[in-house]
């Protein structure tokens, strides 16, 4: 998949100085349009992130007063689970996206930005996704994970038994082999756990047969917050996974651009036609 035209994140120098080591490379009109739509994005996240900031207010599944129900494409709800010291407001058009295409069933969950352990927090997601599948029906879920939400949900699948659970894990930007980026932010211990070596890391790269979650990892050529840039692959032998690579488009811009939308649909609904045999019937 290849994204063009869009928005390299915070300092085009930076940028310039990734692409061209030892060259300042001249700031282009597109350049410039395409830093200044980045700009735009990260203003809106930050005008709407108070709308985020509390669990969202689940709508009952039977509607009340005989009222029509609309349709629900057959198969698993999907968990928006965001990044470091951010909330469900990211999702704001990914989850329209995914809600318009077929009635797809979303939910967007918060946890603190105090957590200060993946395992913990991975431990409270899986009881989020437990509930979720009592109150749905569902046996699984699919999952989107941005940043530090996919290594949650992927703790959580690979090294909890939530494949059990987790059919799809999409993941946006996340440090699957750990990131190097800002050494200062050391001082949190959650960032910590996201440094290549950390206990975390290696538990996420012991084996793990027969994890039955289909991993999705798209990453950004263009993303300041994973360094290096490939650690937002995933590479393990024992894992169904595959890798995107986006172009022009940073970290904040993954959850947010259409043709990353578009690219989450077609992993769902592939997901889809895998258990859809030729009579229609839904493999459990």
């Amino acid at each position: 998949m290849k994204v063009t035209g869009v928005v390299p994140l915070f300092s085009p120098y930076a940028y310039c100085r990734r692409l061209w080591p030892g060259k300042l490379a001249g700031l282009s009109v597109t350049l410039l349009k395409a830093t200044a739509l980045d700009a735009a994005i990260l203003a809106g996240h930050v005008l709407l992130y108070p709308t985020g900031l509390f669990q969202e207010r689940l709508a009952p599944d039977v509607p009340s007063g005989g009222a029509a129900r609309l349709p629900v494409r057959p198969g698993p709800p999907v968990v928006l689970l965001h990044g470091f010291i951010d909330n469900r407001s990211v999702f704001v058009l990914l989850r329209r996206s995914l809600a318009q295409h077929g009635g797809q069933r979303v939910e967007s969950l918060n946890y603190s930005p105090l957590t200060c352990d993946i395992r913990t927090a991975a431990e409270l997601f899986g009881r989020h996704v437990e509930g979720i599948c009592e109150r749905t029906g569902s046996d699984r879920v699919d999952i989107v994970g941005h940043s530090l939400g996919g290594l949650i949900a992927r703790y959580y699948a690979q090294c909890m038994g939530g494949d059990l659970r987790v059919r799809t894990l999409v993941t946006l930007g996340t440090p699957h082999s750990g990131t190097r980026v800002a050494p200062l932010a050391d001082a949190h211990p959650i960032v910590r756990q996201m440094r290549p070596g950390s206990q975390v890391i290696e538990e996420l790269g012991r084996p793990a047969p027969g994890c039955r979650t289909r991993f999705v990892s798209f990453w950004s050529d263009l993303d300041p917050l994973m360094d290096p840039l490939e650690t937002a692959c995933l590479d393990h032998p024992d894992l169904d996974a595959r890798n995107i690579r986006v172009t022009g488009i940073g970290h904040l811009a993954l959850p947010v651009h259409p043709a990353v939308a578009a690219g989450i649909r077609e992993a769902l609904d592939f997901a889809d036609a895998a258990e859809r045999p030729a009579n229609g019937l839904t493999v459990a």
